[in-house]
């Protein structure tokens, strides 16, 4: 309503969109509002190919980039702006998870794999959507489960960082996993602080300060959403992701707490991936989105680059949610033993 009876209205943001096309078009709609009768006209041209739901998809980029290059935005990269600010590097660490923290993973993927299956055969639109439905909650029951399992290999990852007597920020999504390293860090005497979705906002920036001004405060738990904006942790020059999070801007957001003004050390950015989880699939879906952002946005690709001399590839990445199930089937009909099995 306000924008409706203002004569000039500016909407500043260096995140317009974190991860769909659909998020640009009540921001175009209320600069131009003219230029699309309805989000059914603009989602039927720029957000088709979504996998889950009605306009989740991306379509169209070059001429949507035009549009809004064209029409209503002025785009101004970190890069042009912040040309003194450090470099930031990213790499991926490949964690090692036991047998036993796999088991109930691999169960989960050959039910993912069993509808997939049924979805192919079924020919009543009812039937897909439900099955599309099911899908999807097991996909975020091996979300959740992924985070669980990774916990012990993450927190033997962290002792290595304990010995480096260095500050950092380490982020999580799951409240299982913010717990557990929290209470790690706690009974390693580490001194830190702690922000998730629970923590007052009138609190978080006197933890902040403290984080900033105490040397003797060497860790930062944070949550992917609650501790990923707003926050300046420019005394920690590395940050650690122990999980990830389906929306590429949350994760670029988390990672510039520390690669922002006032920075003056290069960040390194330490990704916490585990084979054959969750993380394979995460992975390629925030790159493929990141793609379609950039192109949207700036008129050309960009990704989550990583130092090449630094990472461990993974030995059987793939693109996409169907190839991922057809390795991860194949797999179960080949696969050595347990005794002798490797990760």
């Amino acid at each position: 309503v306000l924008q409706q009876k203002a004569q000039f209205v500016v909407l500043l943001s260096g995140t317009p969109a974190l991860s769909r096309p659909i998020e640009l078009f009540t921001q175009l709609q209320a600069l131009y509002p003219t230029v699309y009768n309805n989000v059914n006209e603009y989602g039927n041209r720029y957000c088709k190919g979504g996998y889950f739901g009605l306009y989740q998809g991306a379509s169209n980029h070059e001429e949507l980039h035009n549009l809004m290059k064209a029409t209503v935005m002025i785009r101004r990269l970190k890069k042009d702006v912040l040309s003194e600010l450090p470099v930031k590097r990213r790499q991926q660490v490949f964690l090692d998870l036991s047998e036993k923290e796999m088991k109930h993973i691999r169960a989960l993927f050959r039910e993912l794999e069993t509808v997939k299956i049924k979805m192919q055969s079924c020919d009543s639109q009812e039937m897909i959507d439900s099955l599309k439905f099911n899908q999807k909650n097991i996909i975020n029951k091996i979300y959740n489960d992924s985070a669980e399992a990774k916990i012990p290999a993450v927190l033997d990852y962290l002792a290595t960082v304990i010995e480096a007597d260095c500050k950092f920020l380490i982020f999580a999504h799951h409240q299982p996993m913010i717990d557990a390293i929290h209470q790690h860090l706690l009974k390693k005497k580490v001194k830190c602080i702690r922000i998730d979705g629970q923590t007052p906002v009138v609190v978080r920036q006197n933890l902040v300060m403290d984080f900033q001004n105490k040397d003797d405060i060497k860790a930062a738990v944070l949550s992917i959403k609650a501790g990923g904006v707003g926050l300046t942790l420019t005394a920690a020059s590395t940050v650690i992701f122990a999980e990830l999070s389906w929306t590429p801007g949350d994760i670029i957001q988390a990672e510039d707490r520390a690669h922002r003004i006032g920075q003056v050390s290069s960040v390194n950015i330490y990704y916490l991936l585990a084979n054959d989880t969750v993380d394979d699939i995460i992975w390629d879906v925030v790159q493929g989105k990141l793609e379609n952002l950039g192109q949207m946005l700036d008129g050309q690709e960009k990704t989550l680059n990583v130092s090449q001399s630094e990472t461990r590839p993974s030995p059987s990445k793939q693109k996409t949610l169907d190839t991922y199930l057809k390795r991860c089937s194949t797999s179960m009909e080949t696969q050595p033993s347990p005794k002798s099995r490797r990760f």
